[in-house]
């Protein structure tokens, strides 16, 4: 068992989950500031192989386990996360003006299943304030972009949320995630409809093709689509020609979850990520996949717990995978231990 297993985690559980996570940020700025302490915690938990290493999008990932967004919304710790063994960092979701996100408590464990319920509403600093932390990158850690539209932007106009944190983060991150999937803000979920989701899609693809060069633009979706509805995602895919999924995001549903109803009931509304969402993740992966022959990339995200969730999620069709509730319960061992374990079997 890790160190951190054994020692860390339970303190960590003994708090408030976003007091702790806030917390645990602040000791991440503060060790990312030392690039000794960088290099000892790279020297830990990095696993280097050209085996390892994915061609995607454009871009060379060194291994293909990733953070999910959610976890360094702010842009504030990607270095130091970098160096526990990550290919790539995920940051955001970022919205053009800085937003204080649902009331509090809106984070909550269900630590018997290795589950958390989140309902923290895009609460993030803004864009300005994360473009002048990207720009002191001191790694080459790939960086993805994940971009929301704030709470009181009408659904009509978040193009034009989408469109201003595009054009601000563009010199800064490698790749970006339109996120239009987060059961946390009102009627999000809507911009996943065919009408609004392909002319939202288009509008960034047609500024994207003006840049002096065209970044990756992926697309996250919900667990709780239909089939009909992903046939609709595959379509929209192909038609405006971004370059990906990523599948998926947290779930309204609490299936999965062994506690009793009336708990469960008290935490209320929110999206469910973890060990619960494995299985319906890896089904959404294994459709588009076969749907589309295998034409469209999709990074796979939703209750990677073990090296052997990873290679399910990678067996399933995705090209790399991400971690958030796994890494939280795991800690940076499970990167580690994904990464040995794909070296063992290639």
């Amino acid at each position: 068992m890790s160190l951190y297993k054994l020692a860390i985690r339970p303190i960590l559980l003994q708090f408030d989950p976003e007091t702790i996570h806030k917390f645990t940020f602040k000791c991440f700025k503060l060790f990312q500031k030392s690039a000794l302490m960088r290099s000892i915690v790279s020297a830990q938990f990095n696993v280097k192989h050209p085996k390892l290493e994915r061609e995607l999008f454009g871009l060379k990932f060194p291994n293909p386990v990733g953070l999910a967004a959610g976890l360094d919304k702010n842009a504030e710790a990607f270095d130091f996360l970098g160096s526990m063994g990550f290919g790539f960092i995920e940051i955001g979701t970022v919205t053009p003006k800085a937003q204080a996100g649902n009331p509090l408590p809106r984070l909550f464990r269900f630590v018997n299943d290795k589950a958390l319920v989140n309902r923290m509403g895009f609460n993030n600093e803004g864009v300005e304030e994360v473009v002048s932390r990207l720009r002191k990158k001191k790694t080459q850690v790939i960086i993805g972009g994940n971009i929301g539209k704030n709470k009181l932007t009408p659904n009509e106009e978040a193009t034009s949320d989408y469109i201003k944190c595009f054009k601000a983060l563009y010199p800064l991150v490698d790749y970006f995630v339109v996120n239009v999937s987060s059961p946390n803000t009102p009627n999000l979920r809507e911009l996943q409809d065919k009408d609004p989701l392909t002319k939202l899609l288009t509008d960034l693809m047609d500024l994207n093709r003006s840049m002096v060069k065209a970044k990756p633009i992926l697309l996250k979706i919900a667990p709780d689509l239909n089939q009909s509805q992903l046939d609709d995602i595959i379509d929209i895919v192909k038609e405006t020609k971004i370059d990906g999924i990523v599948s998926t995001n947290t779930t309204i549903s609490r299936d999965g979850l062994s506690y009793p109803e009336d708990q469960i009931q008290k935490v209320g509304a929110g999206g469910l990520s973890g060990q619960p969402l494995r299985e319906r993740a890896t089904e959404v992966i294994r459709y588009i996949h076969k749907k589309s022959n295998g034409s469209i990339p999709i990074i796979g995200v939703g209750g990677i717990m073990s090296k052997e969730d990873a290679l399910e999620k990678l067996k399933a069709g995705a090209s790399l995978i991400q971690l958030y509730t796994g890494f939280i319960y795991e800690g940076p061992a499970l990167v580690k231990a994904i990464n040995k374990e794909l070296l063992r079997k290639l």
